[in-house]
């Protein structure tokens, strides 16, 4: 029985990683990963609405970094795709992004809550005092379960991000996670288990426990990301994920390619070991 695969890697041209898509795969095969997969953040249709994601003529020279990876790694299998931003009127764009290349999946996320409002920015953090947080929460999951809807994405990234600098849902919020989970079930959407949060200020995974285990009674399918900005960040916490996952009541993992998933048993950690030395 095999590691989950880590879908969830970027490189330097989101301008806020390093090392290229050889340096991640040679660490993944040095973990003992089967299978990994690429998704850089996405263009938006102007190159500078924001300084943290590819530009549209990047995508040609990201996609030949993935594949000189493939050709210098073949141990490890490797996926692409994108880390698609959803805002409302956007539609059309994500359409094109989705038809430019048969990527492997799509994550679809949530980073802005307005325009101008990338609720995870740290230049940004300031913003959160001047606003109620319950209602920053129902402005994203509403996002969320919208992105669900449009049936454009394969998985959705990192579901509770707004927690990030520590500001947790609300229980008032509860029936959008359950509308969330019940609109990604129906379009057939996964969500993922995304590590870094360990990394960051709320110094816990996404998405909790607790909305883990309703997304698994609702018969949401289960990914596994490490949003590796670096190559000694793939696979990060990876037995820690896994035994989350678990105990949230999941025992497969989804696996994608070319946008069309299968599910495989989900290692109970406590029979393998994972290599982090180097």
């Amino acid at each position: 029985m095999e590691w989950p695969p880590d879908y969830h890697m970027h490189t330097p041209l989101c301008k806020h990683a390093r090392g290229e898509p050889l340096d991640y795969a040679r660490r993944a095969e040095q973990l003992g990963l089967l299978e990994i997969g690429f998704s850089e953040h996405a263009p938006m249709p102007q190159d500078d609405f924001d300084d943290w994601r590819m530009r549209f003529s990047d995508l040609d020279r990201y996609v030949a970094s993935v594949n000189a990876a493939r050709a210098a790694v073949p141990g490890v299998v490797i996926r692409v795709g994108l880390e698609v931003d959803y805002l409302p009127g956007l539609e059309d764009w994500i359409k094109r992004l989705a038809a430019w290349y048969p990527w492997d999946y799509l994550i679809g996320s949530v980073h802005y809550v307005s325009s101008d409002w990338a609720i995870d920015h740290p230049g940004q953090v300031h913003r959160w005092a001047a606003c109620d947080p319950v209602e920053v929460w129902r402005a994203y999951l509403q996002r969320l379960i919208a992105a669900a809807g449009t049936g454009f994405f394969d998985i959705l990234g990192h579901v509770d991000l707004p927690k990030k600098f520590g500001h947790r849902p609300s229980e008032v919020l509860w029936p959008l996670w359950r509308q969330l989970f019940a609109t990604a079930r129906r379009a057939g959407c996964a969500l993922e288990i995304n590590t870094a949060g360990l990394r960051k200020p709320c110094q816990e995974m996404y998405p909790a426990l607790k909305l883990l285990e309703e997304a698994c009674r609702m018969g949401v399918p289960l990914t596994f990301g490490s949003d590796a900005h670096a190559p000694e960040e793939v696979g990060a916490h990876w037995p820690e994920a896994v035994r989350l996952a678990r105990a949230a009541g999941y025992r497969q993992v989804l696996r994608l390619c070319k946008r069309r998933g299968t599910t495989t048993p989900l290692l109970d950690p406590t029979m393998s070991t994972m290599d982090t030395r180097g």
